[in-house]
């Protein structure tokens, strides 16, 4: 039973058992490192600051029968491994493909349609440009083999710069596994590594429609321009990943984003994992330079062997981490992490499926379940990001649409749909004295983003009957992703691999002995893929168990 203490006049209620780790925030990463330290044997805490878990990746109902993913909102990044590790299945989750990738209105005459098959994408190319559908074989192909490289990366613990022997030997395995490969592929990594999206397109692509097209994912999260170097390793990131065993596809979670965490969070509690909702963590509790627990906001205090963190570091250090527990420039390097991906998020209960004046109908067709986009050229996405930065948003805004229930029944009433948009760019903070504090911003925002979808589809405008709206400021405020910003921290080239979230720290240990970080700040940065949380928990392992350093996975009885 817990025991009663005061402090002033606050009652405290601490554990009555030191708890082996203690886990901030019970988001997908928090959920999965979670499952893997119960399975383990560890005694698991996880502490989440709002009424249900989930995090980000979560499904809630905006409107009076209409229900829909409120942040995260499509699946492809999650890792296989992570999948099949948590028996998220056997948990009740169901992902299923979208009938078509990408759907690309252009003007009111033309677009751009993406199938899973070579030929129909070739086919769709070939009407702005037989060149670049002669070329896309090759693109994909180079693009395929890049991605292998990252997917041997992601559950990998990154080299520490300036380690002992482990980091060394962590070094040289990744090393062989990049000098295996063929020069063209190293030369084709190398660019994605170090060159903007658009450089790197413009050496496969004429098109400025095909350009933008696959420059879209190099700037989705990522508050920049196609032109922006380190936009090719972005546009990577997100091609990495599968559905269903499919490489590269694109899908949805049967019941919502929050369907993954709900199996998640099944999983953990199957393991013998403890999970608390309304639990604001205040600050880290540390004793001789070491965590020892954490303080809520209640004034509850809760002793653990380790904490790991599953929010932004930025956050970490500037809001929960003691004053002198770390040397003030090394704060300051955290507290300096590049933030904020430019992302404005919204929800709408649509009386009807959007009619496209370029492929016109109401009735459901195979586009309406694909990813829309809107941003028909490689100059519109620019313009978009420059606009941003002068004005605060960009005029003509870069927009993701999604019907999920187009996929998914149980999302809103017959014959009426929900639709996700995922916009950019929005700056994080608003220049002058304009603010993200001021609901009249968002909203005159989001009445664009309506406008933009309605130029291509007239009839959008009218249907839609309501309207979930989250700006970066409230993107913080639910989620705790400071600056607005989905990944924890800019996928930049100086905060990636051995640099994320900072060198010296990136395998998942912090600068404060016991402490963890085990969300999307660390290594391999931001999507939903649990890969973070999977590898974190293996390092906290490694040390509460005393395994030895050197053993790679996981003991096969405990997965």
């Amino acid at each position: 039973m817990p025991n009663w203490a005061k402090i002033g006049d606050k009652p405290r209620m601490t554990e009555s058992r030191i708890v082996d780790v203690a886990i901030i925030g019970g988001g997908h990463n928090g959920l999965t490192c979670a499952a893997y330290l119960a399975a383990a044997g560890l005694d698991v805490l996880v502490l989440e600051k709002n009424e249900v878990v989930g995090g980000a990746a979560l499904t809630e109902e905006f409107h009076p029968g209409y229900r829909n993913s409120v942040a995260a909102y499509t699946v492809s990044l999650l890792n296989p491994k992570v999948i099949a590790d948590l028996n998220l299945a056997d948990h009740g989750l169901r992902i299923v493909e979208r009938p078509v990738a990408n759907f690309w209105p252009v003007d009111e005459s033309r677009f751009l349609l993406l199938r899973g098959d070579m030929r129909s994408r070739q086919a769709a190319i070939a009407k702005f440009s037989q060149n670049d559908a002669d070329r896309l074989p090759a693109y994909e192909a180079a693009l395929a083999r890049a991605g292998d490289v990252l997917r041997d990366l992601v559950l990998r613990t990154p080299p520490n710069a300036g380690g002992g022997v482990l980091e060394i030997l962590k070094g040289a395995g990744v090393g062989r596994r990049i000098f295996g490969l063929s020069l063209d592929d190293k030369r084709v990594l190398l660019d994605l590594f170090t060159k903007s999206a658009a450089d790197f397109l413009d050496a496969w692509f004429e098109s400025d429609v095909v350009k933008g097209a696959f420059a879209f994912d190099g700037i989705v999260g990522n508050y920049a321009a196609p032109s922006t170097p380190g936009t090719a390793y972005v546009l990577l990131h997100h091609c990495f990943g599968e559905v269903n065993g499919k490489r590269g596809a694109w899908g949805h979670a049967i019941g919502g984003m929050g369907a993954i965490t709900r199996a998640m969070e099944v999983s953990a509690k199957a393991r013998g994992a403890r999970i608390r909702t309304g639990a604001s963590v205040a600050r880290l509790l540390t004793k001789d330079g070491t965590a020892s627990g954490v303080v809520l906001d209640t004034g509850e205090e809760i002793a653990a062997r380790a904490v790991a963190a599953n929010i932004p570091p930025k956050l970490l250090f500037r809001d929960l981490v003691p004053e002198g527990a770390v040397a003030p420039q090394l704060r300051d390097r955290f507290t300096n992490i590049t933030s904020g991906s430019g992302t404005f998020r919204m929800n709408v209960a649509l009386s009807e499926l959007p009619d496209f004046i370029c492929r016109p109908g109401k009735d459901q067709q195979d586009h309406h379940g694909a990813g829309i986009i809107f941003g028909p050229t490689l100059e519109y996405l620019e313009r978009a990001y420059l606009d941003a930065r002068l004005e605060g948003w960009s005029r003509a805004p870069v927009i993701e649409m999604l019907i999920p229930s187009t996929l998914d029944s149980t999302l809103a009433p017959k014959g009426k749909h929900v639709a996700s948009l995922f916009v950019q760019h929005v700056a994080p903070h608003l220049p002058g004295c304009r603010t993200w504090e001021d609901a009249c911003e968002a909203e005159t925002f989001a009445d664009l983003v309506i406008e933009t979808v309605n130029r291509y589809a007239p009839n959008f405008k009218h249907a839609v009957i309501a309207r979930q709206v989250l700006s970066p400021r409230d993107l913080e405020r639910r989620f705790g992703m400071i600056d607005g910003d989905i990944f924890h921290g800019a996928l930049s080239l100086n905060q990636l691999f051995s640099a994320r979230p900072q060198l010296g720290f990136a395998d998942y240990r912090m600068p404060v002995g016991g402490l963890y970080l085990c969300g999307s700040g660390a290594h391999p940065g931001g999507g939903v893929t649990g890969a973070p949380g999977h590898n974190a928990a293996r390092e906290i392992i490694r040390d509460l168990k005393g395994w030895p350093r050197l053993v790679r996975g996981w003991p096969a009885s405990r997965l």
